[in-house]
């Protein structure tokens, strides 16, 4: 017979184990392990004297959540879910304390707001969303801050340029797709909410089930019962089912460990039994302790400590009890080896020191760039700007994909950068601003380009408007940026003007272009004939016949102006030949733009020669004896004379060709 000694395995003060059947860890989903209360008490009592039920919901249980009784099945436990098993602050001395949660909410604090977003919509697209609330509730206070923030910089920008502070509005392009993520997460939570209210009720009524099979396996046992079988059926099937509601967990769980109690205290079995139960266990906790070792020597200490919170979970649950003479030896050699685990944080301590020191180097070469873009060297233009604010935007995303910071300097490092970003802004804004001004001055230049384009823009005088239109064209390329709500309307005003001059030009041109093939063949002939002139009486009569001849015809084909130029350098030789001057020439029917091209060389004759007499006039001065009577100089003032001469004559043609008698 088992006495209430025998099976007093959790009567014993462990560090973690300490009273498991009054407060057991809410977080442990599949209470399995046979821990017996320290007073055995009947089925009345154990409702009576049970405490308040635990604040905590049962965990869902470890995706491998199997026996120990091989390495393999504890080294493939799962990573992601070993911290949520056990709740830190009800562990006992020797089991790790890391708040995981916290430590996966901070992981995603560097993300961008398309990136928080995006995490969102993951969330919602998972089929257990509802289990996700606390990191979706964190990535949407992460995102109303982004939003907050830059709304707040519009605001400043809107503010900064001139603007009245009540007058802003602006509404965020991510605020939409938030609330519609908000909307559906909010469905899906309360549909998530009603299932686990389903099952917790379908899950409460098995377990209680299960219980009533364990009340009856030592109250009404049927002789030839294999008990060892039916234990182990009982206690496989309490660890594999499903989460109960928090309000009903305490109450069910102790009433369950009550009624195992019980069944170890009455069952009539032989010490063998017992021992080959310890001896299961003890099997189990050597498993446990042969896998921990080698997560002493895991290179990846934060997968070290998590693997370490699923052996614990695993020794409560299912490697209790064993023997005396192990249980404390056992334990013992599991806690030196878990604290030495537990002591390898400061190695990931010193991991995360080291990358947020070198994202606050990062963070702070950024913040000198923008205070650099701020202040140009040099007076900046429209161009720096523009480039200087792709670079800003550039500097921006790359800061929010960084990192954390050290705590201490966090806020500082945060503040820094959001103030050289607001400076940025206001520096460009009073660029800007003073742009504006200059921006009118160019517009109403440009109007007057428009107004000279449309004067003209039927004008078939092509020798005087070609040119004209080409140059207005140039000057619009010179003038600078206008406003930019005019900036479309004047350039089609101005493009349509051009346009209508050169289609009507090249309309024209098209017409005539046969006439300056003809116009070629005569001026050909003209030249052959020009060529045949010679000095003898009567020559000048025919040069300016030819000459008269030669301006009455009109133009040439542009593939052949060189004959402009070969006759010209004709005419010069046959004149000097004849000892006569191109402005002596009387030619008729000049145009009136030929007899004012004219003038205009006359006239450029006439201060070219008048500045050539004073110069050898005050060459002469330097003499003593400036007479004519010297010899010397004799030459100089014929040479005076005739160009004095030369220029009178020059005067009078310039003359006839102002009055209109040289026609």
């Amino acid at each position: 017979m088992i006495t209430e000694d025998s099976v007093s395995d959790n009567n014993e003060k462990k560090p973690l184990h300490e009273e498991v059947s009054q407060e057991h860890n809410s977080d442990n989903a599949n209470p399995t392990s046979a821990v017996t209360p320290a007073e055995p008490a009947t089925e009345e009592t154990a409702t009576e004297n049970t405490v308040e039920p635990a604040e905590d919901t049962l965990q869902e249980k470890p995706e491998h959540q199997a026996d120990v009784d091989t390495l393999q099945s504890v080294e493939n436990a799962p990573e992601e879910k070993v911290l949520s098993e056990i709740d830190p602050q009800k562990a006992d001395d020797g089991e790790p304390h890391e708040d995981h949660e916290e430590a996966a909410l901070e992981s995603v604090a560097h993300l961008t707001l398309p990136e928080i977003l995006k995490e969102m919509e993951a969330i919602i697209n998972k089929e257990d969303a509802g289990a996700h609330y606390r990191a979706f509730n964190h990535l949407k206070e992460q995102a109303n801050h982004f939003i907050h923030d830059e709304t707040e910089d519009q605001k400043n920008e809107f503010v900064s340029a001139g603007n009245p502070e009540e007058s802003f509005s602006f509404h965020h392009p991510a605020q939409a797709k938030l609330s519609g993520l908000l909307n559906i997460f909010r469905e899906k939570n309360n549909e998530y909410t009603r299932k686990q209210e389903e099952n917790h009720s379908k899950n409460l009524e098995e377990r209680q089930q299960i219980i009533e099979k364990l009340k009856n396996l030592y109250s009404n046992t049927e002789a030839g019962t294999n008990l060892f079988k039916a234990i182990r059926e009982i206690k496989e099937a309490w660890k594999n089912a499903g989460q109960v509601a928090k309000s009903e967990f305490k109450l069910l769980n102790n009433n369950y460990f009550h009624h195992l109690n019980q069944f170890y205290q009455m069952l009539d079995m032989n010490k063998e039994y017992m021992e080959q139960e310890f001896a299961h266990n003890l099997e189990k906790r050597q498993h446990i302790i042969e896998r921990a070792k080698q997560l002493e020597t895991e290179p990846a200490v934060q997968k070290a400590l998590n693997e370490l919170q699923y052996l614990h979970k695993l020794w409560k649950e299912e490697a209790e009890p064993v023997a005396e003479e192990f249980r404390e030896k056992t334990w013992e050699e599991f806690k030196e080896i878990s604290n030495k685990i537990h002591d390898r944080k400061s190695e990931l301590s010193a991991q995360i020191d080291e990358e947020q020191t070198l994202n606050l180097e990062k963070k702070n070469k950024i913040i000198e760039e923008i205070k650099k873009l701020a202040t140009p060297e040099k007076d900046p233009n429209h161009s720096y700007w523009q480039n200087s604010i792709k670079k800003i935007e550039e500097l921006r995303s790359e800061f929010l994909k960084l990192g954390s910071v050290p705590r201490k300097v966090s806020n500082q490092n945060w503040n820094d950068f959001k103030h050289h970003l607001r400076n940025f802004n206001t520096v460009k804004n009073e660029f800007y601003k003073g742009l504006k001004s200059s921006q009118h001055t160019n517009l109403e230049e440009k109007l007057k380009l428009i107004q000279t384009a449309k004067d003209n823009s039927l004008s078939e005088d092509w020798e005087t408007t070609v040119p004209l239109f080409k140059k207005l064209q140039d000057d619009w390329k010179k003038i600078g940026h206008v406003p930019r709500s005019m900036t479309n309307k004047v350039w089609d005003e101005f493009r349509e003007a051009c346009n209508a001059f050169f289609n009507n030009y090249r309309e024209k041109n098209n017409a005539v272009n046969d006439n300056w093939k003809e116009n070629y063949k005569n001026k050909k002939q003209l030249l052959e004939e020009l060529k045949e002139i010679s000095d003898e009486e009567g020559s000048v009569e025919k040069i300016e016949s030819i000459k008269t001849s030669w301006n009455n015809i009109g133009k040439v084909p542009r593939e052949k102006l060189s004959i402009n130029t070969e006759f010209n350098k004709t005419l010069r030789e046959k004149l000097k030949l004849n000892k006569i001057h191109e402005y002596d020439l009387k030619e008729e029917g000049l145009s009136e733009n030929q007899l004012t091209d004219k003038a205009r060389k006359i006239k450029n004759q006439i201060a070219d020669l008048e500045a050539e007499i004073v110069k050898m006039e005050n060459n002469l001065s330097f003499f003593s004896n400036s007479t004519r009577e010297n010899p010397l100089l004799k030459d100089t003032f014929d040479r005076i004379d005739e160009k004095k001469s030369q220029l009178e004559a020059m005067k009078q043609s310039l003359h006839k060709i102002l009055s209109g008698e040289n026609q």
